[in-house]
């Protein structure tokens, strides 16, 4: 089984994905996505977006990273990936699965999904681009309206020589606001003989496990569920050995957010306003398994100085 730390875009950062596979069980970790239009971008870019490049393209844990692409114009997108690559990425991922609006409306992530041929045109050219040591694989949704293309948008995947596919288990009109449907993931992974890594609603070690039986699927991609309970690699990987793995205790969470507060503050180009935005947003998300971070939030929503952040969280751990 391997594991996979989703990209989330204005979520899940290089600070964040040194902080959650640093707590272990991930094989690997995406990028959020770097927007190709129709250029070659500047190498600043993709520095932005994957410090880890720097550091042979792995988090601070040694967590290999992938970086992702997003675009819809083949030839745009080859270029870049070979530029990635003589960066020192060691393996590259193309999003179509980006629901987005903005995105959409300029022919990148989910509306590609109307157009198997395109994706598979993209894919071929990214492939084709990159030396075969590295890897190259793609993120798609069941569709973009409906289910109706599932399988030909993944078959288009696996003919353009991809490495394995990420499936969500949502169309783009579900957004986040269905049950992911974890069937249509079995039916991929009978039709193709790429791996599929089952993506959607794994929150839990429970999810997991049904999410396994539904899609025969061997890797899973966790999102949401990794920021909500950052130890989730880590209980799904014990339960796979058949073990279990004691959750993590509020004063471990509240230390790491206090760790992401120091990562931000330690870059001087992070304005305050931007690190509590970040501070608030992941508490959030782990008020859904943590009452104690719904407490803090209470206090913290008010909060304008990171001085006042930095007494809050000592106060809470």
């Amino acid at each position: 089984m391997k594991l996979y730390l989703a990209p989330m875009e204005g979520v899940i950062d290089h600070h964040l994905r040194n902080i959650l596979t640093n707590i272990g069980a991930y094989h690997r970790c995406v990028t959020e996505f770097v927007r190709v239009t129709d250029k070659l971008l500047p190498e600043q870019v993709f520095h932005r977006i994957c410090p880890e490049l720097k550091h042979g393209s792995q988090t601070a844990s040694g967590t290999p990273v992938t970086i992702q692409l997003l675009g819809g114009i083949a030839e745009a997108m080859a270029e870049n990936a070979r530029l990635a690559v003589e960066l020192g990425a060691t393996a590259i991922d193309i999003n179509f699965g980006c629901p987005s609006r903005f995105v959409n409306r300029k022919a990148g992530g989910a509306v590609l999904l109307k157009e198997p041929e395109r994706i598979f045109k993209i894919a071929a050219a990214v492939r084709k681009a990159v030396p075969m040591r590295v890897p190259v694989s793609a993120k798609i949704r069941l569709g973009y309206e409906s289910t109706d293309l599932a399988l030909e948008n993944a078959l288009a995947v696996e003919a353009a020589n991809a490495s394995f596919i990420t499936v969500h288990a949502r169309t783009k009109l579900d957004g986040y606001n269905y049950p992911a449907r974890w069937e249509w993931l079995g039916k991929i992974n009978d039709a193709l003989s790429i791996p599929v890594v089952a993506n959607g609603d794994i929150n839990s070690v429970d999810d997991y496990v049904r999410c396994r039986e539904l899609s025969a699927c061997q890797d899973f991609m966790l999102g949401r569920g990794a920021v909500a309970q950052p130890d989730l690699a880590r209980q799904i990987a014990a339960a796979q050995s058949q073990n279990i793995a004691t959750p993590m205790r509020w004063d471990e969470v509240n230390s790491l957010i206090i760790g992401l507060a120091k990562a931000m503050q330690a870059q001087p180009q992070t304005n305050a306003i931007r690190i509590l935005g970040r501070l608030k947003q992941w508490l959030v998300f782990l008020k859904k398994q943590y009452p104690e971070a719904a407490a803090l939030f209470t206090e913290f929503r008010h909060v304008k100085q990171i001085s006042q952040a930095d007494e809050l969280l000592l106060k809470h751990s």
